[in-house]
């Protein structure tokens, strides 16, 4: 059974879908938060529904600016925001009679690796993580990857545009995607996903603030895995990633404390674990028999 629901975070209103197994409950539950622009009917909401079907109880949704869920400005990274929407969702599961509030844990993929291991780090409610694809954010690697002067040219540029919005001026956009120039998602891996029929839903736009790249350049998630213990974790990962590293999966594996398993997957890109097959079932039956363990 799958039913729309809406709750507050904040006094906005998000909008999400609850997923529920046929079986009687009550019912573990997961909270699922995913890739960067994402919105529920694309890659979160895969992976619930495949996980509802192992007998979860799952809410995938939209965060608040993104999809159908209130906010402003629209499609704008919020980093604590989105760790906000997630304590609000739990809150939302504990209060349905088919969750066993005592059994939640937080499904993370792509950007939402990074926030689902930081959420479960540090909320007493989340009994377990589990990252697809993961993005483990630490502004100390961001710099490194960029070069210390890149990094802080990017920084100038980016406050210069947050400036002129403070002064009055409207809030800048670029594309999210975009196979040549300028996007928040430049080149063709990106584009093959979101810029095709493989991730077309009416609740996404091909835009992002400008300023969402200074939370990208600045979020820390990575610090979730030096806390998230004695809660169990699991990190699915390709070895193949040039969007989100494999080297920033091992560094958060590393980080983290027994109870914790890394599994590497034989993909090429990064957005086959969004919806290429056998890679997701693979994850998701990995997700599954973990979490199946601990929760």
């Amino acid at each position: 059974m799958s039913e729309k629901v809406e709750f507050t975070a904040d006094g906005i209103t998000l909008v999400g879908d609850l997923r529920i197994p046929a079986s009687p409950g009550p019912h573990p539950a997961l909270v699922l938060t995913g890739p960067f622009t994402g919105t529920r009917d694309q890659v979160t909401g895969r992976y619930a529904a495949l996980l509802t079907g192992s007998g979860y109880v799952t809410l995938a949704f939209d965060h608040r600016n993104w999809g159908e869920s209130g906010g402003e400005p629209r499609n704008h990274e919020d980093p604590q925001g989105k760790l906000n929407d997630l304590r609000a969702a739990v809150s939302l599961l504990r209060s349905r009679p088919e969750v066993d509030g005592d059994r939640i844990g937080a499904v993370g993929i792509g950007l939402g690796g990074g926030y689902a291991l930081k959420f479960a780090a540090f909320d007493p409610r989340v009994r377990a993580f589990a990252g697809v694809a993961g993005s483990y954010n630490n502004p100390y690697d961001t710099r490194a990857g960029m070069s210390p002067d890149g990094y802080r040219d990017a920084l100038v540029s980016l406050t210069a545009a947050l400036e002129r919005q403070d002064r009055g001026g409207p809030v800048e956009y670029l594309p999210a995607v975009a196979e040549e120039g300028e996007a928040a998602m430049p080149g063709d891996e990106p584009f093959a996903y979101y810029g095709t029929s493989r991730g077309a839903s009416a609740l996404w736009r091909n835009e992002v603030t400008r300023a969402s790249i200074r939370e990208l350049l600045t979020v820390d998630t990575m610090t979730g895995a030096d806390f998230l213990s004695p809660k169990p974790g699991l990190i699915v990962h390709g070895v193949v990633d040039r969007l989100c590293s494999p080297e920033g999966a091992e560094l958060a594996y590393r980080r983290m404390d027994e109870p914790k398993r890394l599994l590497w997957l034989d993909t090429r890109r990064h957005i086959d674990l969004y919806d290429t097959e056998p890679h997701v079932t693979r994850a998701v039956e990995a997700v599954a028999a973990f979490l199946g363990g601990h929760l």
